[in-house]
């Protein structure tokens, strides 16, 4: 498949940005349906679920809200080009959600961080171990640095966005940060980490014509990666708090479903290994806008504690 040309980057980048305080945020009707034709049109193989380096099938009845922000494809071509530009002019790329978003998390999840009662991890930010997912040029990480967090991790599919991170990083002084290429649907890695962060990386994976099911194996794979006790932090533009709520919901009962099964199996092992989401907290700072007798912000965080 081609890269995208420099008007359809544009096109995309434009899908995932209203105008509101903050810059950026979800996607509107119509444009999620011109971004789902888009991703319609694309060349095919037969997905297997996996990462998205080859081509793929669409019959178009599974794409309604697919974008071209779903494809791995548009996100190499994007960092090569944000890659040029910081060779160029030292540009960081784009701040997804825009940088008042970014710091909020970062200075929201210290606070939750330090509040939280949680016997297995301590209060020193210094020793949590931190994963941001989707890290993309890792300012995020960059942010919670500032916050008083070291034990830092990001990861990316694209070989571009951890090629950028680690620039940045070396340029502003963070060379403590650790950057790999790891899909966190396919991901390698082993270790538990005590807060988990994800900032449009649930949102973009939810944009492949595959959606459904990739995000239901990101819950299966983010479930092995936070370490019992640790906190999930998701930030998203595409999903409402409740949604999210009623995401992790099903997935809950999705290991429900499981951990009965092991217990009809008498497989006692596993079934003290099977744990749960639990809602926490979310930010309550975000501009918020009425609709129809609604009202709503823009953006959202949402914090998840995994017992």
């Amino acid at each position: 498949m081609a890269a995208a040309s420099d008007d359809e980057r544009s096109v995309a980048a434009d899908s995932w940005s209203v105008k509101s305080d903050y810059g950026s945020s979800a996607l509107d009707d119509d444009q999620r349906q011109a971004d789902a034709d888009v991703a319609a049109s694309f060349p095919a193989t037969a997905s297997d679920y996996s990462s998205d380096r080859d081509d793929h099938e669409s019959d178009g009845n599974d794409v309604e809200a697919a974008s071209m922000l779903g494809f791995q494809t548009y996100w190499d071509s994007s960092y090569a080009q944000d890659l040029t530009n910081f060779h160029h002019h030292g540009h960081a790329g784009e701040v997804w959600f825009g940088e008042d978003v970014m710091d909020t998390v970062a200075t929201w999840t210290k606070d939750l961080c330090l509040k939280t009662e949680t016997a297995d991890i301590s209060k020193d930010l210094s020793t949590w171990s931190v994963l941001d997912l989707g890290t993309g040029n890792g300012l995020l990480l960059q942010a919670l640095a500032k916050q008083g967090f070291s034990d830092l991790t990001g990861t990316d599919y694209s070989e571009g966005a951890i090629e950028l991170a680690k620039k940045l990083a070396i340029r502003d002084g963070f060379t403590n940060i650790n950057f790999l290429v790891d899909d966190v649907l396919e991901t390698k890695l082993e270790k538990k980490f005590e807060l988990v962060m994800d900032k449009g990386t649930l949102d973009a994976i939810g944009l492949h014509p595959d959606g459904p099911v990739k995000r239901m194996m990101y819950w299966d794979s983010v479930a092995n990666l936070v370490a019992p006790g640790g906190i999930l932090v998701i930030t998203s533009c595409n999903n409402t708090r409740d949604e999210l709520l009623r995401e992790v919901e099903k997935f809950n009962q999705k290991l429900l479903g499981i951990k009965c099964l092991d217990q009809e199996a008498g497989n006692e092992t596993n079934n003290k290994e099977k744990l749960a989401f639990r809602y926490l907290d979310h930010v309550r700072t975000y501009p918020t806008f009425r609709f129809g007798g609604v009202e709503g912000s823009r953006v959202c965080t949402v914090a998840f504690s995994l017992l």
